[in-house]
């Protein structure tokens, strides 16, 4: 059984306020004293009544949270999933459509990056968008300006097998690494290596981040499958969880 309010509390507030309110500012000091001690002696003695405000608390602004997210991904959803101008993988057909934000630098991409991979070859019906979205420095710019370019003059292919190249890459993205990374796909590399600061490529990025921050989004990687954006990381399972929910709607 759940605790109860000291009777004695409840019966003197029952006493000295109307029925319909209960206003602090009409008790007196000592009214006040005394009503904050049996407060603090009531949670003391009953710690785990914190607890569960704070779950609930919680829960309320997760419910918020993604109330707000789906409000965002409705708002947005030509820019998120009718963007020209993005990759797109998988099946074009999928009867779900994820759509990743992500930093080749980012460690958590490179985390998922496998498990994307793996989700997307195991399970065969999911349309896959990319949002180049460098945030962390200039070798994060450096590496998407090489990405888009490829995909600008070489197409989706090309554009995958350097997107694969680019998240395990080790060392900076250097013109004399990201050239012989080019060549080593028989890929133009003066070509693509010339078209990286070029205003096609420099609008794309633009155009992702506006669009980020419209969403609200700061970190990589973050999802969007379907209506539902998930901020982080999230291992594979978690992700084949997330896509049987939305089949399940």
């Amino acid at each position: 059984m759940k605790p109860i309010l000291p009777f004695a509390l409840v019966a003197g507030l029952m006493l000295t306020t109307p029925a319909t309110a209960f206003d602090l500012t009409e008790m007196s000091a000592d009214e006040r004293s005394a009503f904050r001690a049996e407060i603090r002696s009531y949670l003391l003695e009953n710690p785990e009544i914190i607890m569960e405000a704070v779950a609930v608390l919680e829960q309320r602004q997760a419910q918020q949270q993604a109330a707000d997210d789906e409000s965002l991904v409705r708002n947005n959803a030509e820019a998120l999933f009718e963007d020209p101008d993005s990759w797109v993988g998988g099946n074009p057909d999928g009867d779900v459509t994820i759509v990743e934000f992500m930093d080749y630098r980012c460690s958590y991409c490179r985390r998922a990056h496998d498990e994307v991979a793996q989700l997307l070859e195991t399970d065969g019906n999911i349309r896959m968008i990319i949002k180049e979205f460098p945030i962390l420095g200039a070798d994060s710019l450096t590496s998407s300006r090489f990405a888009i370019a490829t995909l600008q003059l070489a197409g989706d292919a090309a554009y995958h097998a350097v997107s694969d190249a680019l998240m395990k890459l080790k060392p900076s993205p250097e013109e004399p690494v990201l050239r012989r990374l080019a060549e080593s796909l028989d890929l133009d590399a003066d070509a693509i290596l010339a078209w990286m600061d070029s205003d096609a490529v420099s609008e794309v990025i633009a155009a992702n981040h506006a669009l980020a921050q419209r969403m609200s989004i700061n970190g990589t990687p973050t999802f969007v499958v379907e209506d539902q954006m998930v901020r982080g990381y999230v291992p594979l399972a978690g992700m084949i969880e997330i896509v049987d929910e939305m089949r399940d709607r």
